[in-house]
């Protein structure tokens, strides 16, 4: 190692690849980096999430991640101010230290930044630039807020998993939820560049009743058990919306901007309520926790219902559509309702998309010079 103890600040506001060879650089060089995340209370995205964010990222025991709230002004002018801003990094450092563990004085500043040498300068130690022109990751923090979709191939997996848009498409059965999420992902991934790795997450919901019937026919030895012999509880649609947020979870963490669901959390609250005649919030509790931008209600007109042996009737079809659009108005959750031929609610689908995705995404503005 060439140095005992390097220091790499910055906002991370969101981290991108730039950042990620930045501190790369850093840990290769010293026996221990702390990366101090600065960020002030104005800024939208929270301190502890792109903590997070960057600890999955740089997993290595000697690389050290400090979160620390920096409200100080910017000026690079101003001595005064430069000393408030140092005070708190200092702080930050010796804070997550470690009991009774000396820290040793950093003697390394890596930076791609202007202000890089005197940041340095003020820790008594060495500036090491990295890539100051952004020749190897033209990026910065800026551009990928005014342009995450431009931006898309610099972000890590769990910043791609936060900003990627989400569809999710519901209904009752047999109204053509399943071939709408996988038709509206594909109309997507057509359009290649940063589309072609669009993804739809399927229902996990048909997954567990499916390996709950085959449980209960070897716990029964009777091939013959079918879905009216299930006893369904709570707890069951818990396991089905937690598994379903997992799985789109990881969909979102490796695809596009955009994620299209067939179904979630809300709609299995709503399940919920169709078998067991009461509230689910344990499953309200992951709809609540998991983000979603826009839902597509499939509507029965113009889809004669088909019965696969695993749904319904079409009379509790038509009462499930009654409540997922009451739902979906009184919790003023954004939704269309497409109606009439496939081709109708695809396009209706990805017009309601588009406008989703053209509204961009809001950062608030941080602390600048």
């Amino acid at each position: 190692m060439t140095y005992e103890h390097g220091l790499v600040i910055g906002k991370f506001y969101p981290p991108h690849a730039g950042h990620r060879h930045l501190i790369d650089a850093a840990a290769v060089a010293c026996a221990r980096v702390s990366v101090v995340v600065a960020a002030s209370s104005v800024e939208s995205i929270p301190l502890p999430l792109r903590a997070a964010w960057l600890r999955e990222t740089h997993p290595q025991p000697h690389v050290e991640i400090i979160p620390v709230v920096d409200d100080t002004e910017i000026d690079y002018e101003s001595d005064e101010i430069w000393s408030a801003h140092v005070a708190v990094f200092r702080a930050g450092v010796a804070t997550r230290s470690g009991l009774g563990v000396p820290v040793p004085p950093v003697d390394a500043v890596f930076s791609s930044e202007a202000y890089g040498p005197e940041l340095a300068r003020r820790f008594s130690a060495v500036h090491v630039p990295v890539d100051p022109p952004r020749g190897r990751f033209p990026v910065s923090s800026t551009a990928v807020r005014d342009d995450p979709v431009g931006n898309w191939g610099f972000l890590s997996p769990p910043v791609r998993g936060h900003l990627a848009r989400r569809v999710v498409v519901v209904g009752a059965e047999s109204t053509g939820t399943t071939t709408l999420a996988r038709a509206l992902a594909a109309h997507y991934a057509e359009r290649g560049g940063v589309w072609a790795s669009t993804r739809w997450v399927p229902e996990y919901g048909r997954t567990f009743t499916e390996e709950k019937l085959a449980a209960a026919r070897r716990a029964a030895a009777d091939p013959a058990l079918w879905l009216d012999d299930l006893a369904w509880e709570s707890a069951d649609f818990t396991r089905i919306a937690e598994r379903h947020a997992a799985l789109e979870d990881a969909a979102a963490r490796s695809g596009s901007p955009l994620l299209v669901c067939d179904t979630d959390a809300f709609a299995t609250a709503i399940w919920h309520e169709r078998y067991l005649g009461s509230p689910a919030p344990e499953v309200e509790a992951v709809h609540e926790r998991t983000p979603h931008h826009l839902w597509i209600l499939t509507s029965p007109e113009g889809v004669p219902f088909e019965q696969d042996g695993w749904r319904d009737g079409a009379s509790i079809r038509s009462w499930m559509s009654g409540r997922f659009e009451e739902e979906l108005e009184e919790r003023a959750l954004p939704h269309i309702t497409v109606a009439g031929p496939h081709e109708d609610r695809l396009a209706a689908a990805v017009t309601a998309t588009d406008d989703l995705l053209a509204k961009g995404w809001t950062f608030n503005t941080p602390l600048t010079p």
